[in-house]
């Protein structure tokens, strides 16, 4: 494949075709004329050798190909705006633009708050958009950091990406606060039979595994995507949920539960910004983790 030799105007065409499944409505979202899409539909279809749109009665429908073609155009394209966004210098007290960042609500709550006050007050022409990380994020990483301007995940989950380190925390132990059956400590007797509450995307969990490990099966009795759900869900009960230290003690004024220790060496946790390698020496991405190390660094020490 020569990319030379490619007209990259297709891509943007070759979006606007797949998502609209019209070549009328396709131009006038990129603001070509009927004629001028209907030209580069014919070209796509020669490129591929397939017609990617294909009729079915009244309307078009995407070929196999173009069904293929229509989550990685999506990718092409936002990582090729990306990449032509690029700057040689930025200055936060000027620019206005927007960084989207992919994470967990217990990332957003414990750093991405901070984080946005200080860029609230250092940038303030700079707006943050947090989004959930998908479940998709192991398998398919690099689509999601070319679409995103970064993650916010922990090490031990994924791997040959760029990254820096935010802040340190642990896993400790959420129980009611008037639980009966639980004192000062826990047991691996009582993890084996108290029902539990966990979060569901367990990637973000490797202290869970780890319990596994040591031959511990939890007993699940309620099962959430949300972290800031887990106190909530406690509260009031006999269960027990595995939660990081520094969102346990944000969270405990809301809820009547306390944090009890592991009865054994839980897994560190060492929260981490990672990136796609085309932002790498971008000023403004570089200005963005600069931003994100500082305020990192900034977070009270762990007890």
């Amino acid at each position: 494949m020569n990319l030379a030799r490619l007209d990259l105007n297709l891509v943007v065409a070759l979006r606007a075709l797949l998502e609209e499944r019209n070549v009328t409505r396709a131009g006038q979202r990129i603001g070509l004329s009927q004629p001028a899409m209907s030209a580069a539909l014919a070209r796509l279809r020669r490129h591929f050798d397939d017609d990617l749109l294909a009729r079915a009665g009244g309307h078009y429908e995407l070929t196999a190909l173009g069904q293929v073609l229509l989550g990685r155009t999506s990718t092409a394209y936002d990582l090729l705006e990306r990449l032509f966004a690029s700057q040689a210098d930025f200055d936060p007290a000027r620019e206005s633009r927007e960084f989207v960042l992919a994470g967990s609500d217990y990332a957003v709550a414990v750093f991405g708050t901070e984080l946005a006050r200080v860029v609230h007050e250092e940038a303030p022409g700079i707006r943050l958009r947090f989004t959930q990380t998908p479940a998709t994020v192991v398998d398919d990483t690099a689509t999601l950091l070319s679409a995103t301007d970064g993650l916010l995940m922990p090490h031990g989950v994924i791997s040959g990406f760029p990254a820096t380190d935010l802040y340190d925390d642990r896993w400790v132990f959420l129980v009611a606060e008037d639980h009966p059956g639980v004192e000062d400590k826990l047991t691996r007797g009582d993890l084996a039979r108290l029902p539990w509450v966990t979060y569901q995307r367990t990637y973000d969990a490797p202290a869970v595994r780890q319990v596994g490990m040591l031959g511990v099966e939890p007993r699940v009795e309620v099962s959430v995507d949300s972290f800031q759900l887990l106190p909530l869900l406690v509260a009031g009960t006999r269960r027990v949920a595995l939660i990081q230290a520094r969102l346990a003690r944000l969270l405990a004024p809301l809820s009547a539960v306390r944090t009890v220790e592991p009865p054994y060496e839980a897994v560190p946790l060492r929260e981490a910004l990672w990136w796609h390698p085309v932002h790498t020496h971008d000023a403004a991405h570089i200005w963005l983790r600069e931003t994100a190390e500082r305020v990192g660094a900034g977070l009270p020490r762990q007890g």
